[in-house]
């Protein structure tokens, strides 16, 4: 397994990282992405010269030919510059759900952060929405007192966000509703330079 930019010539790596984001993101957020050419907008947009776009690669034996193999996705992440390149976005990360749990997130995320850094930048957030109630602040009225909610937070359902706090992520903020009535978005942050 390796780490490689996405390469903006292979179309095969770019249609089976757009069909990893579709299916990826399914139990987490379903509308996020629910078409194929959905995806592969956002896979197209993240192959923007400012922007990072990362897969984990691994060989594998074609089982239709004897000694050629191909290259399959594991997982893809993301990122986006703002605040004149001290803050970057990750946005996204998806592993193959068959490949969850062996440290590929993981990978990917030290990966961002070490293309951030020689990039200059100081921090990577993100926002993790919860539209399905995987946390105690989804389904409820965060007003008037969000903070309050979110200093409270209770991972219910193997939300993301836990992954990101194991990661060194730390929870910063909320938009109460980001996504429709009871569904907000958790903002996290991770300094990466001194």
């Amino acid at each position: 397994m390796e780490i490689i930019d996405l390469p903006s010539d292979n179309a095969d790596l770019i249609e089976t990282t757009a069909r990893l984001l579709m299916t990826g993101f399914q139990t987490f957020a379903p509308h996020a992405w629910p078409t194929l050419e959905d995806a592969l907008e956002e896979v197209r947009e993240s192959l923007e010269d400012d922007r990072i776009s990362r897969i984990m690669v691994s060989e594998v034996k074609d089982p239709t030919t004897t000694n050629q193999s191909r290259r399959t996705v594991l997982g893809w992440i993301g990122g986006m510059p703002h605040y004149n390149g001290h803050s970057w976005e990750l946005h996204p990360l998806v592993v193959s759900p068959s490949h969850q749990r062996r440290g590929i997130g993981r990978r990917l995320v030290a990966d961002l952060e070490t293309q951030v850094r020689q990039r200059g930048g100081c921090t990577i957030y993100l926002g993790s929405d919860d539209e399905t109630g995987l946390t105690s602040i989804a389904n409820i009225d965060l007003y008037p007192n969000p903070l309050q909610h979110l200093m409270e937070i209770q991972n219910l359902g193997g939300h993301p966000y836990g992954f990101y706090q194991k990661v060194g992520f730390a929870i910063v903020g909320v938009i109460p509703d980001a996504n429709g009535p009871g569904k907000p978005d958790i903002f996290l942050a991770k300094r990466i330079s001194h």
